[in-house]
């Protein structure tokens, strides 16, 4: 299946995403999470694009799209919405599924409380909404978010080490031999370009903002009931397998499938990953 590489313009942000499938088929909005980008979904885009519209893009601050330095523009998480929710707009996304992970999870229902009518299906890729699925690993984090003083930040720049990136987040709670080292080893090119450990730990900070937020994304989907998939490593040392099972409180028809693998689930299970899309929305979005 070809894949197609495209940017587009959205205000001071010049957005690059990936793009494959048919351009009248129903859409499949992937969005990556940290410290990665778009091609963390580059074995699923394949999988998914026989018979959808499968558009990912990298959100301001990762991967190849380009944004303003810190100070021109903030690095907050309602701003990495408000420029999807633009992308979307300039593309005339009028209908989406949306692919959650990591970051792509509050920025993805961010859009989906602004604009519930537009999302046919959310699929939660380690994507957390429930205060039950952060681990005992955020402690540096949240006392950051407490007292955000310059001796706190610089503890959480350990998060963006080399050796967090590989060891802690893509190898730990998974089989290492099916992990390829492309996937991390750009990630930690693309953190070590100048000024990308700022924008981070700006991020960072703003986490906060999504935890304070999750009571307003469960009474979105108390309200809404989106058709919901949750494909889950359990291994995850950051996002445990309770804030997969949390989502049945609001969502009680919730498919939830747990995976023998940790956070980047889609390095060691992308085929298990895109049949369980399939089962799950071609019924709902191909009948």
């Amino acid at each position: 299946m070809h894949v197609a590489y495209h940017t587009q313009t959205v205000g001071s942000v010049e957005v690059f995403y990936r793009e494959a499938g048919r351009v009248d088929a129903p859409v499949i909005l992937l969005l990556h999470g940290f410290p990665t980008a778009s091609h963390m979904f580059r074995e699923l885009i394949p999988l998914l694009a026989r018979n959808y519209r499968v558009i990912a893009p990298d959100l301001p601050g990762f991967g190849h799209t380009q944004a303003p330095a810190r100070g021109a523009f903030d690095y907050t998480f309602d701003n990495l919405a408000r420029v999807i929710d633009d992308f979307t707009e300039a593309l005339k996304l009028d209908r989406y599924a949306l692919y959650v992970f990591d970051y792509g999870a509050p920025t993805g229902f961010r859009l989906a409380m602004a604009h519930p009518e537009r999302v046919t299906a959310i699929v939660s890729q380690n994507g957390n909404a429930y205060l039950e699925g952060l681990s005992d690993a955020w402690g540096p984090w949240q006392t950051y978010w407490r007292e955000p003083t310059p001796e706190h930040r610089e503890a959480c720049r350990d998060s963006l080490s080399p050796s967090t990136i590989r060891d802690w987040q893509y190898l730990l709670g998974s089989d290492p031999q099916r992990v390829s080292p492309d996937g991390y080893t750009l990630d930690i090119a693309y953190m070590a370009r100048p000024g990308a450990d700022e924008i981070q730990l700006d991020l960072i900070l703003d986490y906060r903002s999504n935890v304070a937020m999750y009571p307003e994304f469960q009474a979105y989907f108390r309200e809404h009931q989106p058709p919901f998939l949750a494909a889950w490593g359990k291994h995850d040392p950051a996002f445990i397998p309770a804030g997969a099972q949390a989502y049945r409180r609001d969502l009680p028809n919730a498919e939830i499938n747990l995976l023998d693998t940790g956070h980047f689930a889609l390095e060691t299970h992308a085929e298990e990953i895109g049949e369980l899309m399939h089962a799950f929305l071609d019924p709902i979005l191909l009948a």
